[in-house]
C-alpha cells in the first residue's frame, strides 16, 4: 500500500533533521535553535514576533528560546532603530562562526539523504519539491474558502 504524500514527506523530514541533530550535537543546540540561527543568517536581524512566524512558534517559546540563547551567548537583542519598543535579535560572533560550518552539516546530510541518486534524479527530486512547497505556500490565498455549513 503507498504511503501518503503527508506521511512520506513528515518521516523525511524527521529523518533528516535526526541526521543533521546527530551532527551538530557538538555544538551544545537543538535543531530549533539552529533553525533560528539560520533564519537570522539569512535573513538578517528580526523581531521576535517574526521570527514566531518564519519558525512557525508560538511567540511565547521564541521569547524563552531567545532568553536560553542569550545566555548561552548565541544571540543577542539589540533596540530597533525604526521602533524604539522593539528589540532585533541578532546573532553574535559565536554563532556566525558555527552557521559557517553549518553548511557543511547540510550538505553531508543530503549526500546521505540522496544516497544511489543519479545526478538527473536529484535535479527532478529537487524540481518537483520546490513546486510543491511554492503550491502550498500559494496554498492560503488559492484555495476557495470552506463552505458555510450554517447554510447548508
Amino acid at each position: 500500500m503507498p504511503q501518503s504524500l503527508v506521511a512520506l514527506l513528515h518521516h523525511s523530514s524527521r529523518a533528516l533533521r535526526r541526521s543533521i541533530e546527530e551532527r551538530t550535537r557538538d555544538k551544545a543546540l537543538t535543531s530549533t535553535q539552529w533553525r533560528l540561527l539560520v533564519v537570522l543568517g539569512k535573513r538578517g536581524p528580526m523581531r521576535q514576533a517574526r521570527l514566531a512566524e518564519v519558525l512557525d512558534i508560538e511567540p511565547i517559546s521564541v521569547s524563552r528560546l531567545i532568553n536560553r540563547m542569550v545566555q548561552a551567548g548565541w544571540v543577542e537583542r539589540a533596540p530597533d532603530p525604526d521602533d524604539r519598543r522593539a528589540c532585533l535579535v541578532h546573532p553574535t560572533a559565536r554563532a556566525k562562526a558555527s552557521l559557517a560550518g553549518l553548511g557543511d552539516v547540510a550538505q553531508a546530510a543530503d549526500e546521505v539523504a540522496l544516497t544511489g541518486f543519479s545526478a538527473d534524479e536529484r535535479a527532478t527530486l529537487i524540481s518537483l519539491l520546490t513546486r510543491l512547497n511554492d503550491n502550498l505556500n500559494g496554498a492560503d490565498t488559492a484555495m476557495p474558502a470552506a463552505p458555510d455549513r450554517a447554510r447548508e
